[in-house]
């Protein structure tokens, strides 16, 4: 790995190659289970869904991540079930597979996964950074050191280990490479803290700026997701169809006025209030799920990418209903 480069933020990889085997499931073993448990006839289906040959991951290792993977959260089971085969298959189904089979192979070294990971993910990582560490410099030196840190350059036993082998495709990469960046800077933080002067310390307290917010936990995002549905649900058709239309469908106050009978400035007044109202309830529901007013207010900040909703169907939900009897009059 090279990192040395005239622009900052700038990574060149150089890995050996190692070209993977990939193996085509005869229709006769379809039904045949592999040396990890799935059955090769599934293991076809999910090996092809996450694009793995593009990353140069093979069928047996993808086997043996979700079969790791299944293990341990226990197929989101509670610890006393029993997990069926139709449950384990809507499991696997349900993971993030193109980016679990790129974090996979990006940690057994595969040339290809990491420019294809390098294409995808540098720049946002970058930005991320320099917001996280409120400095362009600063920002940068902290992507590389989670890029060297990514490849696993730190050895053990003679084999290299990379935390990307860790993550479980269950949330978006983007957010786990996120957090990754914000826990990173925390710990640097730390570490220079106990190593600086006493009076150095002191001096930066005084004078630092407020610090950029960590990215959201899990858990977090979990309330939030909850949050979202159920404000959105709890919205009358017409209010839903309105938002839908104009922040999904992107169409104009000129072109909504029509469709609700009502004048464009009518529409504004009313998307405004709207808007207002949702997040009044968000904050709302965060806070009776068990977040404080301050922890509520910071999850309203939190990437709406790493929220596993679909916000076009709770949107549409009953669109096709009357809006209101004034409309239909």
């Amino acid at each position: 790995m090279d990192t040395a480069s005239s622009q900052p933020g700038e990574l060149t990889l150089s890995l050996p190659s190692a070209p993977p085997s990939l193996a085509v499931v005869p229709e006769a073993a379809a039904a045949t289970p592999t040396a990890a448990g799935l059955p090769a006839a599934l293991l076809q289906e999910l090996w092809l869904t996450a694009e793995a040959e593009l990353c140069g991951l093979t069928q047996a290792e993808l086997s043996t991540a979700l079969a790791a993977i299944g293990a341990k959260y226990h197929y989101n089971l509670p610890p006393e079930a029993r997990p069926t085969a139709a449950q384990q298959t809507a499991f696997y189904r349900a993971l993030r597979l193109p980016e679990l089979a790129l974090a996979q192979a990006c940690a057994l070294g595969r040339e290809a996964a990491w420019q294809r990971f390098l294409t995808l993910y540098r720049a946002p990582l970058t930005q991320a950074a320099i917001a996280i560490a409120g400095s362009a410099t600063l920002g940068h030196d902290l992507a590389d050191s989670l890029y060297a840190e990514l490849f696993g350059l730190a050895q053990s036993s003679g084999e290299r280990r990379s935390p990307l082998a860790s993550y479980s495709g269950r949330g978006s990469l983007l957010g786990w490479l996120r957090a990754t960046l914000a826990q990173r800077h925390v710990d640097h933080h730390r570490r220079t803290r106990r190593e600086a002067p006493l009076e150095v310390i002191e001096n930066t307290d005084r004078t630092a700026a407020p610090a950029t917010p960590a990215a959201p936990l899990p858990a977090e995002l979990a309330r939030l997701t909850h949050a979202v549905a159920s404000t959105l649900a709890a919205l009358a058709p017409e209010d839903r169809f309105l938002l839908a239309a104009y922040f999904l469908d992107q169409q104009t106050l000129l072109q909504i006025a029509p469709l609700l009978h009502v004048h464009e400035a009518t529409v504004s007044r009313k998307l405004k209030r709207l808007t207002a109202e949702l997040r009044k309830q968000l904050l709302r529901n965060l806070q009776a799920g068990g977040l404080s007013k301050r922890a509520a207010e910071e999850a309203l900040g939190a990437d709406p990418r790493d929220l596993e909703i679909n916000l076009r169907a709770l949107l549409q939900t009953s669109q096709s209903a009357a809006f209101s009897d004034k409309r239909l009059h």
